[in-house]
């Protein structure tokens, strides 16, 4: 370190000499830059750099480096993915793979970035097209690159014809986190049809033993974690609903088997950024080579570009972690609260928030809606939301979906008294709406009926009695935006709950040519992202949450747009521990909605105290969805003291890393989870016990992430600490000696703080 700072001394003294005009600001940045680098550190950048002689692309950002080459037969072909390397070390010129026999060729085995459909391709292809002749050959060669930043874009071109592929990697310096799109452009003379696009295809390390962890489930349960050996073939994970879905997530993972643990480990791990239907494949080769291609499904689909029309893929993006599908999910959560979520990295901390489907359904009404708005704020709560029943004529679910104005007998003088109400107690004002659909029973449908998706002279399925507006319709796509932004217009909204309650059915579209129908795919989520995005612009205040029907369009194409998720309609205290646990595998707790609601609940009739129906949602962010109506003052005074509590550890839970201590995974009796804070200050523990048997205790609890000299003084929230718990003591105490929770009987839970000690 000496020898660093002498040797900058006499940098600097040299660099005056040369140049006096050189600026005092510009000698301050070069100064911390020379520091931080003498103290061992690497720069919070992202490097990219193309090797001349051999062809070679390098991507290095955090812990991570990307290597890719040009090949002699001119294809872009992954030469390394994983932990960064030294730049001492160089990379030589890509070799496309030799192959293994006639039936085995090389263009099958090479591992390409990015493969069209042809030349004898038969693994999966990132792009497939038909010409007008019937020619259904498509073979890309690289072209050019340009370097900008932490930007590399790689054009290829069909070996004949007028065929181009744009390429994009960005690389983000603080996770290493790459993301990666592909855009399609016709430049020839005549259009043809886009059967399959993939953002591109990850090559992982040639091996036969890993192991895949990907998300599944159905309404009321979600985000279940499975996990299966990659095998010779192809498993498709993939959604063919017309949105995310919730039967898979697009999220992957991949470990060596038997190596890994939640801790340590290599794991390449991604996610794909689109809210239509999808497909991510893993497969492995004959020549044990892992490949994940993803992008839109495939499956009925096509899209036809004219003369000079490109087609963009959607964002996939890929990141490495050393330290265990625990480090992945660490990075996740900070590239999505740093970079995909509205007003990243400066987003707000979600409000706690009350909603009042449950005390009133379809059963609102100003006076009514009132009354629970005075009791919510009583116990601290920041954010009103009114939901379903508030317009058109919405008695039920059979009607009303589609007419977008306020109900003149519920609310006579429209929603501004019951919003000025809410604001003089302290809280914002939200609302409930689902746009893209529309009953048959509406002035909407009445009037439009061609608006719905739909096949001429077939018949309409129905889903919770209503049907899906074409979004994919610019009238459609002007009604729904014009409804929304004038609802926003005439009240003072600050958040709404979009919700999404029904796949897609008959997805046609009459009135565009029948070549062009099935374009309906991706048009329609084109102008719903649009929509929010144009609402956004206008309405900069507004927040939005993501809903459908629970946790059936959570990605990182939705959570651009939107301020929070909402992850299943199962609010059964005790089965959210392990909806919420898989949920975090893919996605951050600072963008989960997790409510407090009434116990029994109508999922499993089971009955859990208000502290752990409160603790287990104070792991996400907070709401609050019970019938007030019914609480007793014990209750709102239990509330009111955990709904302070959550606010002071709300920055932890948020925004903090997050450890998965004890799983709650595979049957466990038991859950831990632990908040630390970006400055590792401060943690908060969440504990919880199934049932208790046989006088065992409760597993002794190790925490992660604190400093290992730094003194932390324990705080209990709720709950008990076993006596011989110190008040203070090392993060190395906490962490290697560990400390024991008194946890006995049925569906106990426990709270606790760790904070560092001052001086």
């Amino acid at each position: 370190m000496k020898l660093a700072i002498r040797n900058y001394f006499s940098f600097v003294t040299d660099g005056l000499r040369w140049n006096l005009q050189f600026t005092f600001s510009s000698w301050v940045v070069l100064m911390v830059l020379i520091l931080v680098a003498a103290a061992g550190a690497q720069p919070n950048i992202a490097s990219i750099r193309f090797d001349t002689q051999t062809q070679v692309f390098r991507i290095d950002a955090a812990d991570m480096s990307y290597v890719l080459g040009i090949n002699e037969r001119k294809e872009v072909q992954t030469l390394y993915w994983g932990r960064r390397i030294s730049a001492k070390d160089t990379f030589v010129a890509a070799r496309p793979d030799p192959g293994l026999s006639s039936f085995d060729s090389s263009i099958n085995t090479t591992r390409q970035d990015f493969a069209a459909w042809g030349g004898g391709l038969y693994v999966e292809p990132d792009l497939k097209v038909t010409f007008p002749d019937g020619n259904r050959d498509l073979v890309l060669q690289y072209m050019s690159h340009t370097i900008a930043g932490d930007r590399l874009t790689i054009l290829l071109k069909d070996v004949s014809r007028d065929v181009y592929v744009q390429l994009e990697y960005q690389a983000d310096a603080s996770t290493g986190i790459l993301k990666r799109s592909a855009q399609v452009q016709n430049r020839t003379s005549a259009p043809l049809v886009v059967e399959q696009i993939a953002s591109g295809t990850w090559n992982l390390p040639r091996g036969n033993d890993y192991r895949l962890r990907y998300l599944t489930g159905r309404w009321a349960g979600e985000w279940n974690l499975h996990e299966q050996l990659i095998q010779p073939g192809k498993t498709i994970l993939e959604s063919r609903r017309g949105s995310t879905g919730d039967q898979n997530n697009p999220w992957f993972a991949i470990d060596q088997n038997g190596s890994n643990d939640e801790e340590r480990g290599d794991v390449w791990f991604g996610a794909l950024g689109w809210s239509g239907s999808w497909q991510i494949s893993i497969e492995q080769d004959e020549a044990q080579q892992v490949r994940v291609t993803g992008g839109p499904n495939s499956f009925d689909f096509g899209y036809r570009l004219a003369p000079g029309e490109h087609l963009e893929s959607p964002d996939f993006y890929g990141g490495y972690s050393p330290d265990g599908i625990g480090g992945a999910s660490r990075l996740l959560h900070r590239f999505e609260l740093s970079s995909i979520v509205p007003h990243a990295p400066n987003a707000k901390l979600r409000p706690v928030l009350y909603n009042s489907w449950e005390a009133t359904e379809f059963k609102v009404d100003e006076a009514g809606q009132e009354a629970l708005a005075e009791k919510a704020a009583s116990i601290g709560v920041e954010r009103f939301v009114v939901d379903d029943g508030w317009f058109g004529q919405r008695a039920s679910d059979r009607a009303g979906l589609g007419d977008w104005y306020v109900n003149p007998v519920k609310f006579p003088h429209g929603l501004k008294p019951l919003i000025d109400r809410v604001h003089s107690l302290g809280m914002d004002f939200g609302l409930w709406v689902e746009p893209e659909m529309v009953n048959p029973d509406s002035d909407l449908y009445r009037k439009h009926p061609e608006w719905v998706l739909h096949f001429t002279g077939r018949p309409r399925s129905e889903g919770r009695n209503q049907l899906m507006l074409n979004l994919a319709r610019p009238d459609v796509r002007a009604y729904v935006f014009q409804a929304l932004d004038k609802l926003l217009d005439e009240n003072d909204i600050a958040f709404l709950k979009w919700d999404y309650n029904r796949n897609w059915s008959e997805p046609g579209w009459p009135a565009v040519a029948p070549e062009d129908q099935k374009k309906v795919y991706v048009d329609y989520i084109r102008n719903l992202y649009s929509i929010i995005a144009e609402l956004r612009t206008k309405h900069p205040g507004v927040e939005i949450e993501s809903c459908s029907g629970g946790g059936s369009r959570v990605d990182l194409g939705i959570m651009r747009y939107t301020d929070e998720v909402w992850p299943s309609d199962n609010t059964d205290a005790f089965d959210r521990l392990l909806i919420q646990d898989g949920f975090t595998y893919a996605y951050a707790p600072g963008v989960m909605m997790a409510w407090v609601t009434d116990s029994p609940t109508w999922v499993n009739q089971r009955s859990l105290s208000l502290e752990y129906r409160f603790l287990s949602s104070m792991q996400g962010s907070l709401g609050i969805g019970a019938n007030l109506n019914n609480w007793k003052s014990d209750d709102f005074a239990t509330a009111q003291k955990l709904v302070a509590q959550y606010k002071q550890i709300r920055q932890i839970v948020q925004r903090g890393s997050l450890y998965r201590l004890i799983s709650p995974q595979k049957g466990s009796e038991y859950s831990v989870t632990e908040s630390v804070s970006d400055d590792r200050d401060n943690a908060v523990v969440f504990a919880f016990l199934h049932s208790s048997q046989m006088l065992y205790p409760f597993p002794r609890i190790f925490l992660r992430g604190l400093k290992p000299e730094t003194m932390y003084r324990m705080k209990v929230l709720d709950g008990k600490l076993s006596p011989d718990t110190p008040a203070v003591a090392t993060g190395s105490f906490w962490m290697q000696h560990g400390l024991d929770v008194e946890l006995r009987g049925d569906f106990q839970a426990a709270a606790f703080t760790l904070e560092k000690t001052r001086p």
